[in-house]
């Protein structure tokens, strides 16, 4: 056995950290404050180009109107919703548009340890009226004038240009669903332009990642709802999917798809919600991209994230890694505040991301899916 040292493979990001590590030496471990230019640089690319967030609640509007929650998730929603000051948030860091998510489960979760599970079965009729209740509230801010709805990509450049934000409607879980395919074209009639599957209850569809396999894989019921998707233009979600389920969307999806909030597992970070590199490839060679999430799951700021966007960048290249903040209800979250974007970008930059490749990743990239799954 050699005692050689085994040298990391190069890559844009230990290469550009390795530099910074000489750099933080010389100044004697004083962090330096990031340069106010490009901070400036940040905020011009950010109002030149579409910003996409590929997943997140402002303002938590799912806990509007909630009933029969357990009692711990009951004190989750203390203090209310507040789309309003999320809307001016991302106003004021220059967010274009999110994906704004019902949640189809929620009535039925409870926190376990430091996850979510669901805890009992839905009561008759219940998954399909609190889907109702969400979606009203959330088409309600377009009535009141707080966001603008998003339906098609042109829609996003036509707000970029006129200002305000952008609201994509989507919902997380698919249990609202209730395994019938027809039950798409009611959602994309709705505005639904975005549905993960599965969430956190293993449903008619297919099997959660946090939990054991129940149908191994894709139902066939799943794959109808999967075509039905297709067939309608509604953005394939398979953040929270089991590997077997993304798996099997990925086989019968004839357009590419997102998983919106994830990392890639490794020894250094397994964790339930990640997913392997073998996924994760699968979803690029689809033409798809991954969402970068800010959990604080080891890591802790802004800089861990922006190592977790260069790990996703050195896996599946810079052309298929998009943003998911999962916004307002997130786990530890290290981003927890639209007026950050600006910083966000910032450090992107100054790790050594150009422009170009910067501004596919806030948006660009996940425009670029909507753009073919509309077509």
């Amino acid at each position: 056995m050699s005692n050689t040292k085994q040298m990391l493979p190069l890559s844009r990001r230990n290469f550009v950290l390795g530099s910074s590590a000489v750099i933080g030496l010389i100044a004697c471990d004083r962090k330096p404050l990031m340069d106010p230019a490009l901070i400036e640089r940040a905020k011009a690319l950010i109002a030149e180009r579409p910003s996409f967030d590929l997943h997140a609640h402002p303002g938590k509007t799912f806990i509007r109107g909630a009933k029969h929650l357990a009692p711990a998730i009951k004190a989750f929603t203390l203090g209310g919703a507040n789309e309003k000051r999320a809307v001016e948030d991302m106003n004021a860091g220059g967010m274009n548009t999110a994906v704004f998510c019902a949640v189809s489960d929620f009535q039925v979760l409870d926190f376990v340890g430091e996850g979510l599970d669901a805890k009992r079965d839905f009561n008759a009729g219940e998954v399909h009226a609190s889907y109702v209740t969400q979606i009203g509230f959330l088409t309600k801010m377009f009535a009141d004038g707080i966001a603008k709805k998003v339906t098609s990509p042109a829609d996003i450049l036509k707000i970029k240009q006129e200002g305000g934000v952008g609201a994509m409607l989507g919902v997380e879980g698919g249990d609202f669903l209730e395994g019938s395919a027809e039950r798409v074209a009611e959602a994309h009639a709705d505005g639904v332009r975005c549905i993960n599957p599965l969430h956190y209850r293993s449903n008619e569809l297919g099997d959660i990642m946090t939990e054991s396999p129940v149908h191994n894989g894709l139902t066939d019921a799943g794959a109808a709802v999967i075509r039905a998707m297709n067939a309608n233009g509604v953005i394939i979600d398979i953040a929270h999917a089991g590997e077997s389920t993304a798996f099997g969307v990925l086989e019968t999806s004839d357009r590419p798809v997102i998983c919106s909030h994830t990392h890639i597992r490794t020894e250094s970070f397994d964790f339930p919600r990640f997913i392997s590199l073998d996924l994760a490839k699968e979803i690029a060679a689809s033409g798809g991209v991954i969402g970068a999430w800010p959990a604080g799951i080891g890591i802790s700021d802004l800089d861990g994230f922006t190592d977790r966007v260069f790990e996703l960048i050195d896996a599946v290249g810079a052309d298929h890694v998009g943003i998911g903040t999962d916004m307002d209800a997130n786990y530890k979250p290290v981003w927890d505040n639209y007026r950050q974007f600006p910083d966000v970008v910032a450090k992107m930059l100054e790790r050594g991301l150009s422009d170009d490749e910067a501004a596919k990743i806030i948006g660009g990239n996940g425009m670029r899916v909507f753009e073919s799954v509309s077509a």
